[in-house]
C-alpha cells in the first residue's frame, strides 16, 4: 500500500518585498464549530475547558495556542487544538481544506487595500478582528493579528492564486516606493 505524505499547500513559502513579508503560516488543526439551535450553553462549557468562549461577531481570541475565529453566525474555526467533543455543536475537521497566509510589515494594510473591499486600517479593524470577505475573486477569512500583521485564510485549492494576487500587489507597492528587491 502506498504511503501518503502530508504537505502544506505552499510548502512553507516566504517572501519579503520592500517592508512587507508574505508567508505560509502553520496554525495546526482547524476544526469548524457550528452551533446546533439552542446549543450555545452546552458548547460554552466545552470551550471553557480550553479557556475559550464561542467567538463573538467578527472576533478572534487566543489562549495557550488555541484560537477561536468567528466565521459566521453561530460558526467559528477552532485552531491549534483538536477538541475531543463539544456538546451542542457539530465539529468538522477542516485542516486539509484551508491554507493560512501571513502578511506583515508597515505596508501590509496597503497591500490588502488593493485586494479586499473593506477598510482594514487599524482604527476600523483593530487587533483581534476576524472578517469574512473577498480577496479579489476568492472567499477569505481575514484576521488582524498585530498592528501591522494579518492572517488570511483561503481554501487550499485557492492557495497559489491567493499567493499570486497578494504577491502582485506587493510588487506594485514596492516598485512604487522604489524598494523592490
Amino acid at each position: 500500500m502506498p504511503e501518503v505524505i502530508a504537505k502544506s499547500a505552499l510548502e512553507g513559502r516566504t517572501e519579503t518585498l520592500g517592508l512587507v513579508t508574505l508567508a505560509e503560516v502553520e496554525v495546526g488543526p482547524i476544526t469548524s464549530v457550528a452551533l446546533f439551535p439552542g446549543g450555545g450553553k452546552l458548547a460554552a462549557k466545552g470551550l471553557k475547558a480550553l479557556g475559550l468562549a464561542m467567538a463573538a461577531h467578527s472576533t478572534v481570541t487566543e489562549k495557550e495556542g488555541a484560537r477561536i475565529v468567528w466565521t459566521g453566525r453561530d460558526q467559528a474555526f477552532l485552531t491549534g487544538v483538536v477538541p475531543s467533543a463539544l456538546e451542542g455543536a457539530a465539529l468538522t475537521d477542516q485542516s486539509d481544506g484551508w491554507t493560512v497566509l501571513g502578511l506583515s510589515g508597515p505596508g501590509a494594510v496597503d497591500v490588502l487595500a488593493r485586494l479586499v473591499p473593506l477598510d482594514l486600517r487599524l482604527g476600523a479593524c483593530p487587533v483581534g478582528t476576524a472578517l469574512r470577505s473577498q480577496l479579489n475573486h476568492m472567499n477569505a477569512v481575514i484576521l488582524r493579528v498585530g498592528d501591522h500583521a494579518f492572517e488570511i485564510m483561503v481554501f487550499r485549492s485557492m492557495a497559489r492564486s491567493a499567493w499570486h494576487e497578494i504577491h502582485a500587489a506587493m510588487e506594485m507597492l514596492a516598485a512604487r516606493a522604489g524598494t523592490k528587491s
